[in-house]
């Protein structure tokens, strides 16, 4: 669950599961090396873990994973330390959300939307879907850049009956005290995203919800 004030939370509602239409789901860098372990975790971010299996576990559409693998060098580092390097642990989906990969991207950067395989999503696959589901981490980082850019490129194309979709219950950020409030940036990218027209509910109800 993102970490929001109460009174902040309260403003938003579930949505029925049964409202989504051909939806896909991302589930991005929910990976040892922002959940478990190494320079960026937040082990808070692992109380995401059990919601994203409760909407993996309704099979209301299909799950695509995606995880940061960085070259040992890349520009990325310039910017954060080192981290979720190509091959290490770092990198690997977490234990508990493993058995529901079948499908997994991988980027070199902050966004899913510049990388490779989701670009080539973008040019062979999306016309099958209509909901796109954002779940993952950080919230002011990954999803938001993800969410912003998927959202104007299906503006772009005035594509109307497409919709992007987060629920907070499946997102959160990492908190470093003095320098990253987790309850300030979940705030301002969720406001952030709904002010740039992505969908944004508590979570998902319904059958088994």
């Amino acid at each position: 669950m993102a970490r929001t004030s109460d009174a902040f939370i309260q403003k938003y509602t579930k949505m029925d599961i049964a409202q989504l239409k051909d939806p896909i789901i991302f589930v991005v860098d929910m990976i040892n090396g922002f959940v478990k372990e190494g320079a960026l975790h937040d082990e808070a971010i692992s109380k995401t873990i059990q919601p994203i299996c409760d909407l993996l576990d309704k099979e209301v559409g299909r799950a695509i994973f995606v995880a940061d693998a960085h070259p040992p060098k890349t520009r990325e580092f310039l910017s954060y330390p080192s981290h979720c390097v190509i091959g290490t642990r770092e990198s690997e989906v977490v234990e508990e959300l493993y058995p529901y990969v079948h499908e997994l991207f991988h980027k070199n950067s902050t966004n899913t939307f510049t990388s490779v395989d989701f670009q080539q999503f973008l040019k062979e696959r999306m016309p099958m879907y209509q909901d796109i589901v954002i779940c993952g981490c950080c919230s002011d980082i990954c999803i938001m850049q993800f969410a912003l850019c998927l959202n104007a490129w299906l503006n772009e194309h005035n594509e109307t009956k497409k919709r992007v979709i987060i629920p907070m219950d499946c997102i959160d950020t990492y908190h470093i005290d003095d320098v990253h409030d987790a309850v300030e940036w979940n705030e301002f990218s969720i406001r952030n995203m709904e002010a740039n027209g992505i969908q944004v509910v508590a979570g998902f109800k319904g059958e088994n919800c």
